[in-house]
């Protein structure tokens, strides 16, 4: 697949960004075929600062967020390369993405309502932390604090341990997510209508939407949830057990494959069980149920098992290290593990195919400021 033929092409971005929420956001649209124009502060994004794991200077995080772009150097406060940067908007941009704090975006002429007035048509996406209003929409935060705020942590962890966070940045990634499906239907609107956009989102939103299930539940019976561990709260069992030599997940998420389960593990007479026969008894019953599973899954392999649960048809995976999964047969097949010359480092690219085409992997991340000296060709271009 040639960058022409991807969806995006054509389209100019214009990101002020930091961290990881809005360069993710702009490393989709760079993978769609969007022309992005990363801006950072003179010293550098943050990420590129992240390690302890570093390629060529800058953390490996910084790499896996903003490939593909190209890296501008601005100092917002210097008032003639905060015109440069309006120049380039107007002139160039179809959207600008910022996750400037709340209020901040103001003081430079950066708000949407300033930049449509030159450009009405321009797409203002607006990434914050708690949220556009509300008492603490002024306030800065992380995929962490978020994580703890909206509850996430609170039903996340062993049910006798400590709350825990999800192991990757679910929130930041999620509000990358979100933010590129409303600029995708900002566009599409801009299409139709001929007019321009604000889009906001925010991690405490993204992370209060990845709470719908337990939120809805709570709504319904006013219990807060509980922490599973490896399991959740509605479906036994659905969770990791321990085998000879290793983790396995295995999911039986109705009784007809709960039934099959107890074939495998010739346990026929569990599936007909009145504490375990259904799944709201097996509920009930969760600590004894988990406990038989587990001492019969202790006996054998982690490949036995899943040899076997497999043959029968029963959801499972092993836990696997990072280094598991990358080396993975499946992984290689895919080919979504990828880099576009051998002395890159391998990263992950776009999770989707279009007519059965992965978008090829997007150019190394660039050096700070290394393509400033192209803004006034491409402005003159544009002339």
């Amino acid at each position: 697949m040639m960058l022409r033929d991807l969806p995006l092409s054509g389209i100019v971005v214009v990101e002020l960004s930091d961290s990881a929420s809005a360069p993710f956001t702009g490393k989709v649209l760079a993978e769609l075929g969007a022309e992005v124009w990363k801006v950072e502060r003179p010293s550098g994004d943050s990420s590129r600062g992240w390690g302890p794991s570093m390629w060529k200077g800058s953390g490996a995080a910084f790499h896996a967020l903003n490939r593909g772009k190209r890296c501008i150097s601005v100092d917002i406060k210097d008032r003639e390369q905060l015109a440069t940067l309006h120049r380039l908007i107007a002139e160039r941009a179809d959207v600008f993405i910022h996750n400037l704090r709340p209020g901040s975006s103001a003081q430079y002429g950066l708000d949407p309502e300033s930049l449509r007035v030159t450009k009405p048509e321009l797409i203002c996406c607006e990434i914050g932390a708690f949220g556009h209003d509300g008492p603490l929409n002024t306030l800065p935060g992380y995929d962490p604090l978020m994580q703890a705020f909206s509850g996430i942590m609170s039903i996340t962890g062993e049910q006798d341990g400590a709350p825990v966070r999800a192991g990757v940045s679910i929130v930041d990634f999620g509000s990358g997510m979100w933010a590129v499906i409303g600029i995708l239907a900002a566009l599409h609107r801009r299409n139709t209508k001929h007019c321009g956009a604000t889009v906001n989102g925010s991690l405490l939103e993204t992370a209060i939407a990845w709470m719908s299930v337990g939120i809805a539940g709570y709504n319904t019976d006013g219990e807060p949830g509980e922490r599973h561990g490896s399991g959740v709260a509605f479906i036994v069992p659905h969770r990791a057990y321990s085998t000879a030599d290793g983790d396995l997940v295995v999911s039986c998420a109705n009784d007809a494959l709960f039934a099959r389960l107890c074939g495998v593990l010739e346990r026929p007479e569990w599936a007909t069980d009145d504490r375990f026969a259904t799944n709201e008894g097996r509920l009930r019953n969760r600590s004894e149920i988990d406990r038989l599973i587990g001492e019969r899954l202790a006996k054998e392999t982690r490949a036995y098992w899943q040899e076997r649960l497999q043959a029968s048809g029963i959801p499972v995976a092993p836990i696997q290290t990072t280094a598991e999964i990358v080396a993975h047969e499946q992984t290689r097949a895919l080919a979504i593990i990828g880099k576009p010359s051998d002395d890159e480092i391998g990263v992950v690219g776009l999770p989707l195919s279009f007519d059965g085409k992965r978008p090829p992997p997007l150019p190394a991340a660039r050096d700070i400021g290394a393509d400033n000296g192209k803004i006034e060709e491409v402005l003159r271009a544009r002339r």
